[in-house]
């Protein structure tokens, strides 16, 4: 039997990938999260949901945000969008405070969060007439947007007629309409089956490719982290704390392909490390209390499968 060979380093870069960071970090920085911190109370007393987290994400910059569960990803990212207030430390867009939503971020949440009772092309032009445009500049705007996410000809019907990805586009639509500095996924394809999310997943790097927004996005599948980001925050649970923030050295632009080279399965391979470590006596991974489920045999067979 042939040895397989050995993983190589996710540190390794090519002179391209290292020559594309070394422009990346040269940008202005967008967002600016300092010392964040966040907890709760609880009946058994404080939850430390967010400790210490700080990081940087620079313009036009893609960076994927995972970690187990517990971890506060989805407090991180409904903080970053102003839906919540840290218990310490800062959030920066631009040099400035965040102090609540603004028109400067975008959120698109895993559920589509669409107006059932209005239609794709009202969807997006929803917003756009909120902060002051008239009728027919946002209607102009709003197709602009449709067809970017290739949904033009479905500008005229409603939500429910529409499939779940192509529900998604419409959301990212109507978030990327405003023209946001940066733009807030908290696990946006969640829900989707492995088919769609793929193709929504391309569907997000072609849009991103095409616009000058920065992306943080939410996810728990490492693979789909590794596909889509420039960078990628890994926190660890109980407390939520900055393990490491991963350079993917996977070269742009991405295709599937790519998922079997060396510099993916070493990027997946040191993300499976910090997120599914050895279990420690009496802890899981997922920083729970260890307490595993009572297994009852519901099944009287003579022929034991296993």
């Amino acid at each position: 039997m042939l040895n397989p060979q050995p993983v190589p380093s996710y540190l390794l870069q090519s002179d391209a990938v290292r020559a594309r960071f070394d422009r990346l970090k040269a940008r202005n920085v967008i967002l600016d999260v300092r010392d964040l911190g966040k907890r709760f109370p609880t009946a058994h007393g404080e939850h430390v949901a967010l400790d210490g987290v700080s990081f940087q994400t620079h313009r036009r910059e893609f960076v994927c945000v995972i970690g187990p569960s517990g971890c506060g990803k989805s407090t991180l990212i409904r903080i970053l969008a102003g839906l919540e207030r840290q218990t310490s430390g800062d959030v920066l867009i631009d040099g400035k405070p965040v102090d609540g939503p603004g028109a400067e971020r975008g959120m698109v949440f895993q559920g589509y969060t669409l107006f059932p009772w209005l239609t794709v092309k009202k969807n997006v032009m929803f917003g756009l007439k909120m902060n002051g445009l008239g009728r027919t500049q946002a209607e102009r705007e709003a197709l602009q947007w449709l067809d970017l996410v290739g949904l033009t000809k479905f500008a005229d019907v409603y939500p429910h007629q529409l499939s779940g990805g192509m529900k998604q586009r419409v959301a990212i639509a109507r978030a990327l309409a405003n023209r946001p500095r940066i733009l807030l996924m908290d696990e946006p394809f969640g829900a989707l089956d492995a088919q769609t999310r793929a193709k929504m997943q391309t569907h997000l790097l072609d849009i991103w490719r095409n616009i000058d927004v920065t992306v943080l996005f939410i996810t728990h599948d490492l693979d789909e982290a590794i596909f889509l980001a420039d960078r990628i925050l890994v926190l660890k649970a109980n407390p939520g704390e900055v393990q490491e923030l991963i350079e993917v050295p996977v070269p742009r632009p991405r295709d599937y392909a790519q998922t079997t080279s060396a510099e993916f399965i070493a990027t997946r391979a040191r993300l499976e490390a910090l997120i599914h470590p050895p279990a420690a006596t009496g802890q899981t991974d997922d920083g729970d209390d260890g307490v595993k489920p009572h297994m009852v045999r519901m099944t009287d067979v003579s022929d034991n499968v296993e």
